[in-house]
This record gives C-alpha cells, structure tokens and sequence, in this order.
C-alpha cells in the first residue's frame, strides 16, 4: 500500500465518486469546545464511504474477472458500495450479509442488484461462506478493509480532507474516523501522511468493539469477544486487518472508545445543526468529537461521518436524546 495507489484510484473515482462536503456549526463547535469540521460521507453514492472502495477495486478487476463477477461479505455499507459499482461496471455481485443487518440494507443491497446470502453471524462465518461460493462460481472476493484497492479508494478521502483543510488553513489537526476493520482509517491516514502530515488520525470505536483501540495500545493484533450486538453494526469486526494494522500503528494516534447513547447523541445533534443523517456506526467519530474533548489536542477536529443508513425506528430513538 502506498500514496501512488491512491491517487491511482482517484483518478478511476472521478466523475463517479461525490466530492463530499465539510459542513460547520457554530452550536457543535460549543459542544465540542473547540471546530468541529464533519466529513460528510453519509452523503456519498450508496449513503456511505463504502463506495469509493467498492469502485475502485472493482475498476481494477480485469476482463475476464469482471465477466465472471465478485462476491463481497458485508453488514450493508460494504455490500452496496459494491452492489452499485458492480451494476454500472455490468458486473455480477453476490453479497454475504449477516442475517441481523438493519432491514434498509439488506433491502437497498437487493434493490441494486445483487444477490443477497444470508448467515448466522455468532454462529457461521462470512470469510468461509465467502471463499466456499467464491470457488463454486469463479467469483472474484473484495474484502471490506483488508484489500489493497480497497484501502486505496477509502484513502481518496484523505486526499480530499487534506485539500479542503489546507484551503481552510488548518494545518494542524486530529481527524477523528470511525473504525472497524481499519480499511477508511489506514486510507485516510496514507492520504494525510503524504499530503497534510499536520493532520493526525483518530481511530474511533463502540464499547465493547474496541479491537483497534487494544490493538494499538498493545502492539499486536486483538480480537473482540463478541462479534454481534451494537446498534454500531457498520464498524463491527472481528480484528483489526493484516494490512490495515501496521499501518494505523505507523500513522494514526491512540484510539478513541465511545458509548451507544453518545452516538445517538451525536446523530441528532448532526441532524439538527447539520441538517445530515448519520447512522450510530457513522457517528462514532462525532461522538468522541463531541463528548469526548480530553481525548484531543488542539482548537480544531475532523471527524468523518461515515454512513447514514439506518432504519427509521433507530434513528427516531437518536432524535429522542433531544427531548
């Protein structure tokens, strides 16, 4: 992994990937006691930053991989940043999805074209279900994090952080992102490293599903106890990824551990100042921005707000945190 493949990827993303914006406001600032700018990837194609990764890998395929199809594992976020690259390269797309992901994006993944697989996520595992049908059908496996042109395309929106904070003249920040098997987090961090070294990333995790966290503080790979129940399923993984790790461990700082109720906190203080939908795992990064200040140095953070899909019912109980 290097700089090179992510300015190769974002030279394959433009004109298909959204430039997604910065938005600011006054009342999160307060919060926070310090800017808060919010990369907004819940507004990306597919509602999440999973897309820049799924075309760009997808884009890298060649002839007769393409012809024959891919296959990816996902809770949703994944699985339709590759259903929708798959469908506007004319691309055959199976997806693995555990069977307690939120309804939306079983349904929007469905809705794009691929065939769903469903599975038992305490009891099966999606790398085995994955490999099984990938040999079966000759399809081509794009990992969620763990995929060098994956991590490419997730680092396109390092660049453009880098970009818009030099325009704005912060040169010296903490971007905090929420994490899960480090794909966005290593990208990001490969991005500011080359173009805005003053920038440092924060990888930002649920209680409970603190593998990076750990894993940083450590020095070595660990892995979580439970794979399954948080409202925070888009960055719930089993360890940190063989790739992405020694990466983090080059270029991000200490992780960053944030409760369920401060993410839906966090939802709603982005809906009503922002006018934005985030989901809980998209917001984990708002959360530690917002109630998390002692963790931060400095008068200014990004945090990346990386999906809005979530189902209605959830994001009416974020809205109630208001009340």
């Amino acid at each position: 992994m290097n700089i090179d493949m992510i300015r190769a990827a974002a030279e394959r993303l433009s004109g298909h990937a959204r430039r997604t914006p910065i938005p600011t406001s006054p009342f999160l600032d307060d919060i926070a006691g310090r800017r808060v700018f919010v990369k907004a990837e819940c507004l990306q194609h597919t509602g999440s930053f999973k897309f820049r990764g799924g075309w760009s890998a997808i884009s890298a395929l060649t002839d007769n991989a393409l012809k024959a199809g891919v296959i990816a594992f996902s809770s949703g976020n994944h699985a339709q940043g590759i259903a929708l690259a798959a469908r506007e390269h004319g691309v055959p797309a199976v997806i693995v999805m555990p069977s307690d992901a939120p309804a939306l994006k079983i349904e929007n993944t469905k809705a794009l074209g691929a065939e769903v697989v469903l599975y038992d996520r305490a009891t099966e595992s999606r790398e085995e279900i994955g490999a099984a049908l990938a040999e079966q059908r000759g399809l081509t496996l794009v990992k969620p994090f763990d995929e060098p042109q994956v991590i490419a395309g997730q680092g396109t929106c390092g660049l453009e952080i880098a970009e818009d904070m030099n325009a704005l003249g912060v040169t010296q920040a903490d971007v905090a992102v929420c994490c899960g098997g480090g794909g966005l987090t290593s990208g990001i961090a490969l991005a500011l490293a080359a173009d805005a070294p003053g920038l440092r990333v924060r990888p930002v995790e649920p209680e409970g599903f603190d593998d990076v966290t750990r894993s940083l503080k450590s020095g070595r790979i660990e892995r979580n106890e439970r794979l399954s129940g948080s409202l925070c399923d888009a960055i719930i993984t089993p360890q940190p990824g063989d790739i992405t790790f020694p990466i983090m461990q080059a270029h991000c700082g200490p992780g960053i551990v944030v409760s369920e109720d401060e993410c839906l906190r966090a939802m709603a203080h982005a809906f009503e100042r922002l006018k934005i939908v985030i989901e809980p795992g998209g917001a984990a990064a708002l959360a530690a921005a917002l109630f998390h200040p002692d963790a931060f140095e400095g008068d200014a953070i990004i945090a990346v707000a990386t999906g809005g899909n979530v189902d209605a019912a959830i994001f009416a109980q974020a809205l109630e945190t208001l009340s």
